[in-house]
């Protein structure tokens, strides 16, 4: 199924790559690090007996996917009636992190910038014609999806020290290396040196990783010596569809 929300740097065009590289043997535990969109979770098969765990650094977007997990009518209730507004799209920006708001008003203003904003970033009102109708109706849907979910808020080291075992499969899509400044993570940038912490985290783990990045001299010299594909991909950020620009992209795992 289809994700509720673009988000920059989102795996939609490449999700049905990465699950096919998912390992044979299933796994009793499967962790998305850095979930965004969750276009890897919606795409996979919801196994029965399996504990799948969701986490994002961005407690906004976390709220938001807590929210329609146990409270989905109420929050299509605080959204169903508005309108795209460039005024209120400003004022939701300025009150996304103010004292006060319950969690609902808050994941409604966090839903609305998304949908409502250039490229989904959240920062600037997008000048074309946008309906949240239709998003509003699937919440039922994604609902049933994250049935069972784990939804975690936590830094990636925690998180992965935390389900690390045998049997578990960790799906990391971390801020793509020379691009962070893109990622608003409320404040907590991503740094050249969590790109060496997440490396040596995922060096030393018991379990499976399966990691995307962009094709990068860095990361490759970062992650010498583990499996590395690259994929091309059209590039969705080209000015014209037409040009058939091709995007670079890796998929580095340890098995």
């Amino acid at each position: 199924m289809d994700s509720f929300i673009g988000w920059i740097g989102g795996k939609k065009a490449l999700r049905k790559e990465i699950v096919s590289r998912f390992p044979d043997d299933i796994p009793s535990t499967y962790v998305e690090v850095c979930g965004g969109a969750g276009w890897v979770l919606f795409e996979k098969e919801q196994i029965k007996k399996q504990l799948e765990v969701f986490n994002d650094i961005d407690g906004n977007l976390i709220n938001l996917y807590r929210c329609i997990q146990h409270h989905p009518e109420a929050l299509v209730k605080e959204l169903e009636y508005i309108l795209a507004s460039h005024e209120l799209f400003y004022d939701f920006r300025e009150q996304i992190n103010m004292r006060g708001l319950t969690d609902i008003q808050r994941a409604a203003r966090y839903f609305y910038l998304i949908k409502i904003s250039f490229g989904c970033d959240k920062r600037s009102f997008a000048t074309r014609k946008k309906r949240l109708d239709k998003a509003l109706e699937r919440f039922e849907d994604i609902q049933s999806r994250l049935t069972g979910v784990v939804i975690e808020n936590r830094d990636f080291e925690g998180l992965i020290k935390l389900y690390d075992s045998e049997n578990a499969l960790f799906y990391v899509d971390p801020p793509y290396h020379g691009t962070e400044k893109h990622y608003d993570k409320n404040g907590k940038p991503f740094l050249e040196e969590d790109h060496h912490r997440l490396k040596d985290c995922l060096s030393s783990i018991k379990g499976k990783f399966i990691l995307s990045y962009n094709n990068d001299s860095f990361i490759h010299c970062l992650y010498e010596g583990f499996h590395i594909e690259e994929l091309k991909r059209n590039n969705t950020l080209a000015a014209h569809s037409s040009n058939k620009e091709k995007f670079s992209e890796l998929i580095i795992r340890n098995y």
